[in-house]
């Protein structure tokens, strides 16, 4: 079978024909793999409890190339991981204040770290249970935020004043 590395995530997987998302940048393979996460966690409670980290993370995984979108995309959800896996915030509180702060912020572009993490959207599809999927999402979310560290300066700004407003 003819296989794809993702741009966004690097996972190597099956060549499949299908949509991807116009900014968030990925194979349609990979696409399909996190759409497949999100109706997993949409349709089962125990899972819907890492959904927030779900989609920060593949976010920050895809940055995509410089335009409005994703500069906004990539920074909101650089926040929301920094106040749920550094300041323990809960996930709700986490997604009012990026919702918050996308609407009354301005962001620059980050250039996205060589390698954003060693686990994808693929690898979480490949948990059997609803804690083996809830625990890996969590160490997915903290290696894709470790793979940014070297914005941590910036996002840390970025999260105050969007504390703050």
């Amino acid at each position: 079978m003819d296989h794809e590395v993702c741009p966004g995530c690097g996972a190597d997987l099956p060549r499949v024909e299908g949509p991807v998302h116009r900014y968030m940048e990925s194979s349609p393979s990979c696409w399909a793999a996190y759409g497949e996460l999100l109706a997993r966690e949409y349709c089962d409670p125990a899972y819907l409890a890492v959904h927030q980290l779900t989609v920060d993370t593949y976010a920050v995984q895809h940055p995509g190339h410089p335009s409005p979108q994703s500069i906004q995309s990539v920074a909101v959800h650089l926040i929301s991981l920094y106040f749920v896996l550094e300041l323990g915030l809960p996930h709700q509180k986490a997604t009012a204040i990026i919702k918050h702060c996308a609407d009354s912020m301005r962001f620059t572009w980050l250039e996205p770290p060589a390698s954003r993490g060693g686990i994808t959207a693929f690898d979480v599809l490949q948990a059997s249970t609803a804690k083996a999927h809830c625990d890996l999402v969590q160490r997915w979310a903290g290696e894709a935020w470790n793979a940014w560290s070297p914005h941590r300066g910036k996002i840390e700004l970025w999260a105050a004043q969007a504390h703050t407003t």
